[in-house]
């Protein structure tokens, strides 16, 4: 693990400067970084909040055609698929994939707020796909 953090947009923006800031951000981490492959969560949303799977689907485009714009390929995941690779249960808990990525980065405490550990078993079930190992 090189860094990690959370790309926090206000709440008051309009959506426009909030996709520009994620985008922005993301294609800076890119070019920092040069990954292989940018491993993205699927979207995910329960029926009853559609809203939320349209808001997920700017941001996810946005980090898509910043990987696009640094010929950066994208796996897209499902949220189960990687909870069963770090935590071999597809319906684990936020906590338990926390305990798990800790476990597995040999970190010294859990990775917080819980969308960094999430980040983080993203790009571990990645680094897998590229044939690296979880243990």
């Amino acid at each position: 693990m090189l860094d990690r953090g959370v790309i926090a947009t206000g709440a008051a923006l309009p959506l426009e400067a909030r996709v520009r800031l994620i985008h922005d951000e993301i294609r800076r981490l890119i070019e920092a970084s040069a990954p292989a492959l940018l491993v993205l969560e699927d979207l995910y949303t329960e029926y009853r909040f559609p809203r939320t799977a349209l808001l997920m689907a700017h941001a996810r485009g946005v980090i898509c055609l910043a990987a696009s714009q640094c010929d950066v390929k994208v796996l897209a995941l499902a949220p189960a698929e990687v909870k069963r690779a770090v935590t071999a249960h597809g319906a684990a808990s936020k906590h338990q994939i926390q305990h798990s990525v800790q476990r597995l980065l040999k970190l010294g405490e859990l990775p917080r707020p819980s969308h960094v550990a999430d980040a983080l078993a993203l790009a571990l079930t990645g680094f897998s796909r590229l044939g690296g190992r979880l243990t």
